[in-house]
């Protein structure tokens, strides 16, 4: 849990866009209820340090094998929505109705996407009382992509964006010499 824990220190970005009330015990047990699935204790960590919001430039992104929808190499990660109900901002609890608006699979919850891709906690193999895994759904190509096999292991991968700027550019400078 060491990379977990280093992220975890410095995970926040600047900014209240998105930002709930300081998580309380009452709101996650509220929360669980609503979604009907036990949230990892890792998510609760981060959330209870800050309880959503825009993510820190330097885990901004999660590297990918395989090319999506967004990039070749990997999937944004600029927000992480809370939990709770303040000034109609988007929060865990408006999974249901953002999958069923997006047409994604049952079973899971949202932490942070545009409508057209999300990442999820994704509970359709571990069950409501499970680990879930996280996952990438585009929802216009109708694709997912498995990103980590729990949220600790997701977050502990977690890079700066800006990290695959420089990749691409020294990927294209030397197809050019």
């Amino acid at each position: 849990m060491a990379v977990f824990d280093e992220v975890k220190a410095t995970f926040w970005g600047e900014g209240t866009y998105g930002v709930q009330p300081p998580l309380t015990d009452a709101a996650v047990l509220d929360a669980e209820r609503q979604l009907g699935v036990r949230l990892p204790a890792s998510l609760l960590e981060i959330l209870r340090v800050q309880n959503g919001g825009p993510v820190a430039d330097a885990w901004n992104a999660f590297p990918t094998d395989e090319p999506t929808s967004w990039s070749e190499n990997h999937v944004p990660l600029d927000a992480l929505m809370g939990i709770g109900r303040h000034e109609g901002r988007l929060s865990l609890l408006d999974s249901a109705y953002l999958i069923k608006e997006w047409g994604l699979p049952p079973a899971l919850v949202l932490l942070s996407g545009d409508g057209h891709s999300w990442v999820a906690l994704d509970y359709r193999r571990c069950g409501a009382h499970g680990e879930p895994s996280v996952t990438w759904f585009d929802a216009d190509d109708r694709t997912e992509l498995p990103l980590a096999t729990d949220f600790a292991t997701f977050v502990g991968r977690l890079t700066s964006d800006s990290s695959f700027d420089l990749q691409q550019r020294t990927d294209t400078d030397q197809s050019v010499l």
